[in-house]
């Protein structure tokens, strides 16, 4: 299935309608606004934002040309203390020696209600920061004075690029309710920008036409002649250039919070917003310029950059090394495994992601260390050279979501993939603990991209379809006062043996097992083994002996047990009534359980749990619930399957449905009594 078809944010054309702005001006806080306790539309809410306003302008600098100018205004009132945060603001910009952003707070005050009447505190200098987040990348961050539960907090800022082709980004959304949000464009007739709309409900738009004019000053010296040169002067003359200007308006009224909720990748994927693509440039006496119009020329444009597609090239640094790697290995699969491992050993991740190489992939091999594209760029390098067909992988991470339209900053990651006669290997040398096909989770983000030596691409599945399974092996016994003793063994493979080895190598042992028995029920645990922790390409196993005093109940001499104890399931994480995002489960995986119970002497079973089986349609999931007695011995057999990695909200009912039949039988009582 393409998974983009389940994807179901609409994509709209955006059309003109009627709507006025409203008016609201910082300073303008009303003793209503202060009053007020509870969000009218949301009694839940922590804060809301008032109204959020901003505009976007490109417009002309006499010493800069054409630049963009984009002016924020925001008023957000805070109802609780768990609100607090949003006190706090920053501005992400780009700041390096080629592109020079700058960042301006003005009019930030604090509001409250004191004596019944409006008092308001400014923004001193000591609560404005300026922090550098990377070598590209600061970031400019305000922490409003005198914040209580009731106050209402304003403040402006205003960001200057030096680009004439990036608008950011605006979300109609966020955690909190939005009572009135507004975002309008001022954009010349020399540029083209497309407008993409995303989420599931939509800002009002308005379009109008307006003549502006450029006024450029310049000056001129001249030498009047004669003897020695004569005297300089100097003429002062102006140029009117007329042109229009379209403006487009997206008014949002009382758009509702984007609430989390259980198995979403990056909520900010289906958050209202809208963005806008450079698409061409078209000034009086010059060729039309396109821009990234397709995914083609989008890849192409990336592959062409210095720091992307001439990295691939370049072999010479690590040729003598490979030799000797490669001596006596002759099948891909022995080359593959051999790179990836040269690579993963040879060169540290240094946490930064992006498609372009920071340091280059020469000094990121020689210094040991260096970001995603450094290291994967270097892999594809190495596997070429190896003889195999690889190519880069345009990628875009959870984090920075889905990448729907076709724009050079969709994307923020790169991966390798090798072609086989069976399909892509995909790979990522960042992280340790992966393997061929097995990406870090960051990765699984729908789909990529893959960009060929010719510049042609392909759109790449990067969610699994192979399933990862945990298999459960656990034996106890039930003593007549509930105390429990058993054995468990715990088999993971793939996605689950990568998430157990992360977690199992993120801690102490000492530590994973106290957090371990903590999550069970608190169980002590003794006589505990690990298998394969290091041997990435086998299933790892933890096998342990536990007691329990508190995995039972005894009510009226009787003993009532849940028989999968601390492995039972009894919350439904799917409680809404309606789901608009997709379910996301990252991997599809098999839950398989085979327990064995003693009963104690002297008990008899009283109830069991009757059998089930559930299948979801269209071979979306199955549970099956089987258990045996014989004599004083218990036996149950238990699966949960799910098929799908991605599962559309069309299907949102019949999950829910099939989670809340499986944990009702799973958290059935097993009742023993006495005889």
């Amino acid at each position: 299935m393409n998974i983009i078809k389940i994807f179901c944010l609409a994509i709209v054309s955006l059309f003109i309608s009627e709507a006025s702005a409203q008016e609201f001006k910082l300073g303008k806080v009303s003793i209503a606004e202060l009053e007020q306790k509870v969000h009218p539309k949301d009694s839940s809410a922590a804060a809301a934002i008032l109204f959020k306003r901003g505009k976007a302008r490109v417009e002309y600098d006499q010493t800069d040309g054409f630049v963009t100018i984009t002016d924020v205004e925001t008023r957000i009132k805070i109802y609780k203390k768990e609100g607090y945060d949003w006190a706090n603001h920053e501005v992400l910009y780009i700041y390096n020696s080629d592109f020079r952003e700058k960042v301006t707070f003005n009019d930030a005050v604090t509001y409250n209600l004191v004596g019944g009447k409006v008092e308001g505190t400014k923004l001193k200098s000591d609560g404005i920061f300026d922090e550098v987040v990377s070598k590209y990348r600061s970031r400019k961050k305000i922490t409003m004075p005198n914040v209580k539960e009731g106050s209402v907090i304003e403040f402006k800022y205003t960001i200057k690029s030096p680009s004439d082709g990036m608008i950011r980004d605006w979300d109609f959304q966020t955690s909190i309710p939005v009572n009135y949000s507004e975002f309008s464009t001022y954009i010349p007739e020399y540029y083209v920008f497309s407008p993409r709309q995303k989420g599931y409900i939509f800002p009002k738009v308005t379009s109008e036409k307006n003549n502006k004019a450029i006024i450029i000053n310049s000056k001129e010296r001249y030498n009047s002649g004669g003897f020695g040169g004569g005297a300089v002067r100097t003429e002062f003359t102006q140029d009117k250039i007329d042109y229009s200007e379209t403006k487009t308006t997206y008014v949002a009224e009382n758009f509702p919070a984007m609430k989390e909720e259980a198995f979403v990748n990056n909520i900010d994927n289906y958050t209202s917003s809208i963005s806008h693509e450079l698409s061409m440039t078209k000034f009086p006496n010059r060729p039309m310029k396109p821009y990234s119009t397709d995914w083609n020329s989008v890849v192409k444009t990336i592959y062409d950059y210095d720091d992307f597609g001439p990295e691939l090239n370049k072999t010479g640094y690590f040729e003598e090394d490979l030799k000797k790697l490669l001596t006596g290995l002759n099948t891909p699969e022995e080359k593959i495994w051999a790179v990836f491992n040269h690579v993963k050993s040879s060169v540290k991740w240094n946490n930064y992601t992006g498609y372009s190489c920071d340091n280059g992939v020469r000094k990121a091999y020689k210094e040991k260390t260096g970001n995603i594209a450094d290291i994967n760029l270097m892999l594809t390098a190495m596997l070429r050279y190896s003889g195999l067909t690889a190519n880069p992988v345009l990628v875009s991470t959870r984090s920075n979501g889905i990448a729907l339209f076709p724009n050079r900053t969709a994307f923020n990651y790169v991966i390798a993939a090798v072609e086989t006669p069976n399909g892509y290997i995909l790979l990522d040398a960042s992280e340790k603990l992966s393997t061929p096909n097995i990406l870090p989770l960051r990765v699984l983000n729908w789909s990529g991209r893959l960009i060929r030596k010719d510049g042609t691409s392909e759109e790449i599945n990067l969610m699994p379809e192979k399933t990862s399974n945990d298999y459960v092996f656990m034996t106890y016994s039930i003593d007549a006062d509930g105390k429990i003793t058993g054995k468990a063994r715990r088999q993971s493979t793939d996605y689950n043996a990568m998430i157990t080895r992360d977690n199992i190598s993120s801690l102490k042992e000492e530590e994973y097992l106290e957090k371990l028995e903590n999550r069970n029920n608190k169980i002590e645990i003794s006589e505990y083994v690990k298998t394969n922790e290091k041997d990435i390409l086998q299933p790892i196993t933890e096998t342990y002996s536990f007691t329990g005093t508190n995995l039972c109940e005894l009510i009226g001499g009787k003993i009532y047990v849940s028989p999968m104890l601390f492995f039972t399931k009894d919350k439904n994480p799917f409680t809404q009534e309606v789901r608009e995002y997709p379910v996301d489960f990252s991997y599809p995986f098999t839950d398989k359980f085979n327990i064995t119970i003693q009963i104690p002497e002297g008990f008899a079973v009283e109830t069991l749990p009757a059998p089930a089986a559930i299948s979801m349609e269209d071979n979306l999931g199955t549970f099956k619930f089987n258990i045996a007695a014989s004599a004083n011995v218990l036996q149950l057999s238990i699966l949960h399957q799910i098929n799908e990695a991605i599962v559309s909200p069309e299907k949102y009912e019949m999950l829910k449905e099939y989670y809340k039949a499986m944990i009702a039988k799973e958290t059935e009582k097993i009742v023993l009594k006495r005889i």
